[in-house]
C-alpha cells in the first residue's frame, strides 16, 4: 500500500486537531506542529472540510476543528476523503475487475487485500492514536518481528 503525502498530512493534521480538543486551531499552528508545508496544508484542509471531517471559521477567533468526535473518525474515513477508495485496481474497485485464464482468481486476492486494509484502517480512530490506545488486533500485528522487516526492493 502506498500512503501518499496528502494522506499522511491529512491524518497528522486531524490528529493535531483531536489533541487540541474542542477549540479552533489555526492552520499555521497545525502546519508548524507537524512540519507540513502551509500551502499544502491549506489544500488538505479544504479537502477535509468538503469531506465533512473538519469545520472552519474565519476571523481572529477562527480556525479549524473536528466536525465529529475523534472516536468517530477512522483512518479509513480520512483516506477515503482525500484520495478515494482504500483499494483500487487500475482505478477500479476490486470487485469490478475481471480476469481470465491463469489470472482468473486474482480478483479474490485484491478483495482479500481490501478486507485486510479495512480491518485495520476502519478500526483505528483518531481518538485511539491520540490516547495511545490501539486495539489488540493492531498491537498483535505490530508485535510480530516480521512486520518490521523490509522485504523486496
Amino acid at each position: 500500500m502506498h500512503i501518499s503525502a496528502r494522506v499522511d498530512y491529512a491524518v497528522r493534521t486531524l490528529l493535531e486537531l483531536a489533541a487540541c480538543g474542542d477549540g479552533p486551531a489555526k492552520a499555521e499552528m497545525l502546519a508548524t506542529a507537524q512540519s507540513i508545508p502551509h500551502k499544502f496544508l491549506e489544500a488538505v484542509l479544504a479537502d477535509l472540510r468538503r469531506g465533512g471531517l473538519v469545520r472552519s471559521r474565519r476571523g481572529p477567533d477562527g480556525g479549524y476543528w473536528l466536525a465529529r468526535p475523534a472516536d468517530e473518525i477512522s483512518i479509513a474515513d480520512i483516506i477515503r476523503t482525500v484520495e478515494g477508495p482504500l483499494a483500487s485496481v487500475r482505478g477500479e474497485r476490486p470487485e469490478s475487475v475481471e480476469y481470465t485464464g491463469a489470472a482468473e482468481r486474482l480478483r479474490d486476492v485484491w478483495i482479500a487485500v481490501r478486507v485486510n486494509l479495512r480491518a485495520v484502517l476502519e478500526d483505528v480512530t483518531l481518538a485511539d492514536i491520540v490516547a495511545d490506545d490501539l486495539s489488540q488486533f493492531v498491537r498483535d500485528l505490530t508485535a510480530d518481528p516480521g512486520a518490521w522487516e523490509r522485504r523486496g526492493v
